[in-house]
């Protein structure tokens, strides 16, 4: 259905989200891992990594622009994962394990560390504008869009301890957090970023009933969480530049095909939806892990949603027609002309990347093309 509609109710988008969206991250070229290796073997020096770097971005780049989209990521190649490298960036970190784990479709469990503040908080120097400056660089029609991790992920994953009470209380933990974010954004526009999106993964797993009960288990309060991150969120976007469009992408995990929670929107959307003051939200649905359309009903009609429809956890391509379908479900909640399609995530939140092959890659980055051609006329 929405394919005869397409040409009839869509129009060309002016500014993101477009049609076709990028979320992130790209599995990391062959060369880039054995420039790494090199180099940690005293066989190259680190310029060798940003001569690659610099080559490999600019590949991905124009791929992505002959594939018709109009935004571009740099694939995060230059990033240990999507969130490890923002911590790394900061001093006062050391690592601990999360109180959540991964898991799989066998039913196996994954530990893995996560951020513990040990000292004072200071932004050594900006962390993602070399990111961005790279990536502009390289792009030549599409829109350069930068990625960074939400602050929750910075407290969720230890709630009960993400850092050490000697040295910080919750409030003065987050205000330098805050801190943080706010300079990384203004460097950012500064230096000509008007597309940003926030990769945010603890609202997404407090949709998961195990989860809220594991979380009340360790003697925490679901309900109090989301409050406290969409007030967080609230202060690192107040005054932020009016020319800079925000999105907000979900996950429930996204490392080597695994994943941490499963469950449908409802007990976060009515306030993740109205509160969170962004222009976008990227949601992840590409499996029944994330339950049905039925939340979208609370999107407000000045904000926009992006479809994870197409996985980056399997090689198996879906079809344009199962997409189109998919699309037309949501668009009985959200007005067709308010969504758009993309991946459910990256390829590779971790440097390691998703069980599948470059060549899986680029056909499903295809496919949400394709699809956003047919069903809107445009990407």
């Amino acid at each position: 259905m929405v394919e005869q509609l397409g040409a009839a109710v869509a129009s060309a988008v002016a500014g993101p989200p477009f049609r076709a969206e990028i979320v992130g991250s790209l599995l990391r070229p062959r060369i880039l891992k054995e420039t790494a290796a090199e180099i940690a073997l005293g066989k190259a020096d680190a310029s060798a990594r940003h001569k690659v770097l610099e080559q490999e971005i600019a590949r991905v780049v124009g791929q992505q622009e002959a594939l018709g989209f109009k935004v571009a990521s740099d694939g995060e190649f230059a990033r240990s994962s999507w969130f490890g490298f923002f911590f790394e960036g900061l001093d006062g970190f050391r690592l601990g394990p999360s109180l959540f784990r991964f898991r799989n479709p066998t039913g196996e469990d994954f530990g893995w560390p996560t951020c513990v503040a040990s000292g004072t908080i200071r932004r050594r120097s900006p962390i993602v504008l070399a990111e961005y400056e790279r990536l502009a660089k390289a792009t030549r029609t599409a829109l350069p869009k930068a990625t960074i991790p939400t602050p929750s992920a910075f407290h969720f994953f230890r709630f009960t301890q993400p850092f050490e009470l000697a040295v910080y209380t919750q409030e003065r933990y987050f205000d330098d957090l805050v801190a943080v974010y706010r300079s990384e954004i203004a460097d950012l526009a500064a230096a000509g970023c008007r597309y940003l999106q926030f990769d945010e993964v603890p609202l997404a797993m407090l949709c998961d009933p195990l989860v809220r009960e594991q979380a009340k288990t360790h003697g925490g309060d679901p309900d109090a969480l989301l409050d406290l991150y969409i007030d967080v969120m609230r202060r690192i976007l107040d005054n932020r530049p009016p020319d800079l469009t925000v999105g907000l992408h979900l996950c429930r995990g996204n490392f080597r095909s695994r994943w941490m929670a499963a469950g449908g929107y409802e007990p976060v959307a009515a306030r993740l939806f109205n509160d969170i003051p962004v222009d976008a939200f990227f949601l992840e649905y590409d499996s029944d892990r994330a339950g049905d359309f039925a939340p979208l009903r609370h999107v407000p009609k000045a904000r926009r949603v992006v479809l994870g429809l197409v996985s980056t956890k399997t090689a198996a391509l879906e079809s344009r027609a199962t997409l189109s379908r998919r699309i037309d479900e949501a668009a009985r909640f959200v007005d067709l002309d308010r969504l758009a399609l993309s991946t459910q995530c990256g390829f590779a939140s971790v440097a390691g990347g998703n069980l599948l092959d470059e060549k899986a890659q680029w056909a499903k980055l295809e496919r949400v093309a394709e699809t956003a051609r047919a069903v809107w006329g445009t990407t």
